[in-house]
């Protein structure tokens, strides 16, 4: 059994990512750099950032943003700071508790009522901008240009050395295919691609990946896709073909196989 892949081809076509994996850094870019970093140093202290860069921002985000700037804080402490009374703080920490995007915590705080301090969960920290795709583009590129293509295809194999040990183990008591496609979707899940299965009316099976998290490696090099092939492979077993159908670093809204027992 042999995995193909059909459709659009493995060449970068217009996914958003691909247009990341271009960037390089040359002169223009490090001027670039020294000019935004000598104007961040002059201007963008934390009371810039609040008071003017986020002042016509929702309220609930200026919560998110004031902490991020200064770390826990009470709603009387939030309201003295964005200007508000500490009922209306309140009331916005709640909604945001809610949502998963802050928790609170008490503290004691002599006679009455312990304190109760609000902060981000793990899950605010992605509304911040975040510059790791750039970097392992600009990673990828170094090991390219210092090393050579072969070091960089060590560095590929060993991670795909790695993910297949992690797959087989999780899949070592599941025989059906259907159980292993299952099993495989939400382990792609708990690493961020949005994956999930579902079984078609001839038989075959469907597994969907809606987020590539590693698009801007992806795109920068081919590698990663080809490997990712190879794992699922090798996992589904030799009497197993799998035929991708939609392919994100292609142009495709998402990575979808068709898996079906020949």
């Amino acid at each position: 059994m042999g995995i193909r892949q059909i459709g659009k081809d493995e060449g970068h076509g217009k996914s958003p990512c691909f247009r990341l994996s271009r960037l390089r850094r040359g002169p223009s870019a490090a001027i670039f750099q020294v000019t935004a970093l000598k104007n961040i140093a002059r201007n963008m202290s934390s009371n810039r950032l609040e008071k003017t860069e986020w002042v016509d921002r929702k309220p609930s985000e200026r919560v998110l943003m004031a902490l991020k700037m200064h770390g826990a804080m009470t709603a009387a402490g939030m309201g003295k700071k964005l200007g508000t009374t500490a009922e209306a703080a309140r009331q916005q920490l709640v909604r945001l508790g809610e949502e998963g995007l802050v928790v609170a915590s008490s503290a004691p705080a002599g006679r009455g009522r312990p304190t109760q301090n609000w902060e981000l969960t793990e899950a605010a920290q992605s509304r911040f901008p975040d510059t790791h795709a750039a970097l392992t583009v600009e990673l990828l590129d170094s090991i390219r240009s210092t090393l050579g293509e072969d070091a960089l295809n060590l560095v590929i194999a060993r991670r795909e050395a790695e993910t297949r040990r992690i797959y087989e183990t999780a899949m070592a008591d599941r025989s059906r295919l259907s159980d292993r496609v299952a099993a495989l979707a939400s382990m792609r899940t708990a690493e961020g691609y949005m994956a999930e299965w579902e079984e078609r009316e001839d038989g075959s099976l469907l597994l969907i990946e809606n987020h590539c998290p590693i698009c801007a490696a992806a795109a920068s090099c081919q590698g990663f896709c080809r490997a990712e092939l190879q794992i699922f492979r090798s996992l589904l077993g030799p009497s197993v073909a799998v035929d991708r159908t939609d392919h994100i670093v292609g142009g495709g809204r998402r990575c979808t196989y068709v898996i079906r027992e020949t």
